[in-house]
């Protein structure tokens, strides 16, 4: 982007660099077309199990919702304050570890293993989870889940990122957390099954029974993580040795310099970089107002409950908003790639969101309440494309890049403990916390407003000359090999037209 706004289109376009790079790849022009398809494919197909994952990370994270609504918090003697501490404390666990988790996972060659390794510890978690008699049980397990979740999400943005060029990563991550809408949806399904016909089977009652199955699930996916996901465009398994060169080639072509670190980099390096850049704390601040915006997902069967129906139907009703925010995501992540523009499609679904919490404030009719709740689900669609604005505005170097989505979204999750608080002022259907997330929607779309314009300022000083990182000269080296290049200014050269989206 220029510093008016303009699109400004890098000299060699992913959809087009095998047009304009043929040359780099010895097969020619024709044939990277061939492997890139089949790249693309393979790797669409084997990053669809995060997914999964996410729907199996988010299920072991919030089915202590629907299990508070058939007895978990009767059966454990639990004041309101104490299950929303047992809601909060997963928080401590998961922002403690996410920056050193991705720093791991930026830094091994085989993040695969890691991630299927901390699925296994989850599920266990999990299923220990429906054997805790007490609150301090109750508190422990959940801090220990929080912990070893982490390492998840800024894992997989991480690796997506590492495959994925930025006219296509939009799309890829409103796949992924495409399984944490579904999940909203899902959860409530598989809770109504479960707490509907398990109750008192082998003496447990059905909210025990709830964690039983879905950590036992997670340890099942695990073992499929292991070998299944990606690792890195140099080393995966699966992938030609033909494919892994236009990986790489697509990498270096969007940003115009190899995805790698520095050999002269040391372990902290990244972090060193991310804490010395303004921008890091822009999109933290905005992430949280944005997340505590977005904390009604954790109490969603319980405002579904505001309704008046019994615990069945409110679960069963919980599902449609979060199916009809899947598809408004899909079209929106879709439209932002297309565009490659990032401000109005995370600002325009808040806005939708904000009409839906007005009309919760505003009445007690049932149908407009209902239809408040599809237009609040909704809202996760600027969520997803904001996700992608990370990983897109700190392209290089990836260890940077690794801490600054850890960072961005550990500092979010403050956002979750504080909402877990947010909706506990029950009166008057919730009024008062509706009022909370409609000014924090308000600062998110300040905070990405103030982000864009740092953004076209900096996209000016590009227009001008000036580089938007420092390159190292062995990142120098493997530009000019992976681009078959006869001198390293041709290599430093490829970077000049990169631009910030905004």
């Amino acid at each position: 982007m220029s510093a008016d706004g303009h699109s400004i289109d890098h000299p060699i376009k992913p959809d087009e660099g095998a047009l304009e790079a043929g040359p780099s790849f010895a097969g020619g022009v024709e044939r990277r077309r061939q492997v890139e398809k089949s790249l693309k494919r393979k790797l669409d197909l084997r990053c669809s199990l995060f997914v999964i994952i996410y729907i199996l990370n988010y299920l072991d994270r919030n089915n202590i919702s629907a299990a508070r609504l058939k007895g978990l918090q009767t059966d454990l003697k639990l004041t309101d304050t104490q299950y929303s501490t047992c809601l909060s404390i997963l928080y401590v666990g998961y922002i403690l570890m996410q920056v050193p988790s991705n720093m791991i996972v930026n830094r091994i060659s085989r993040p695969s293993i890691y991630i299927g390794v901390a699925m296994l510890i989850w599920g266990m978690i999990s299923v220990l989870s429906g054997v805790v008699t007490s609150f301090g049980g109750m508190v422990a397990t959940r801090f220990c889940l929080g912990f070893v979740e982490a390492a998840f999400l800024p894992g997989a943005l991480l690796i997506q990122s590492k495959w994925y060029t930025r006219r296509e990563l939009t799309k890829r991550n409103a796949i992924l957390f495409g399984g944490n809408l579904i999940s909203n949806a899902f959860s409530s399904l598989v809770a109504a099954g479960v707490l509907s016909n398990m109750t008192g089977v082998l003496g447990h009652a059905a909210w025990r029974w709830l964690f039983y199955i879905e950590g036992a699930a997670t340890m099942l996916v695990a073992l499929t993580a292991m070998v299944f996901l990606p690792d890195l465009p140099t080393n995966t398994r699966w992938f030609t040795s033909e494919e892994l060169q236009v990986a790489q080639l697509r990498l270096l072509e969007d940003v115009g310099e190899a995805d790698q670190d520095s050999s002269e980099d040391g372990v902290f390096d990244g972090l060193k970089m991310a804490v010395k850049d303004s921008k890091v704390y822009i999109m933290m601040f905005t992430l949280t107002a944005y997340v505590v915006g977005l904390s009604f997902n954790a109490f969603f069967p319980t405002l579904t409950g505001t309704l008046g129906f019994s615990y069945v139907p409110t679960l069963l009703m919980s599902a449609p908003p979060w199916v009809f925010s899947v598809i408004v995501s899909m079209l929106n992540a879709w439209h932002a790639d297309r565009t490659q523009e990032k401000f109005w499609h995370i600002t325009v679904p808040i806005l939708f969101g904000l009409v839906g919490f007005i009309i919760s404030m505003a009445t007690e009719q049932t149908a407009a309440r209902y239809v408040a709740l599809f237009l609040q689900a909704q809202s996760y669609a600027g969520f997803i494309v904001f996700y992608s604005w990370i990983s897109a505005s700190f392209p290089r170097p990836p260890a940077k890049r690794a801490v600054a989505i850890a960072l961005v979204n550990a500092f979010s999750q403050l956002g979750n403990i504080a909402g877990s608080y947010v909706w506990g002022l029950k009166a008057n259907g919730y009024r008062q916390s509706y009022g909370i997330v409609t000014a924090m929607f308000g600062v998110t779309i300040a905070g990405c407003w103030i982000f864009r314009m740092v953004l076209v300022r900096l996209n000016a000083k590009l227009e001008a000359g000036e580089t938007a990182w420092e390159t190292k000269a062995d990142v120098v080296d493997k530009t000019q090999r992976v681009e078959h290049m006869e001198t390293k200014d041709e290599a430093l050269k490829m970077k000049q037209g990169f631009r910030y989206l905004i």
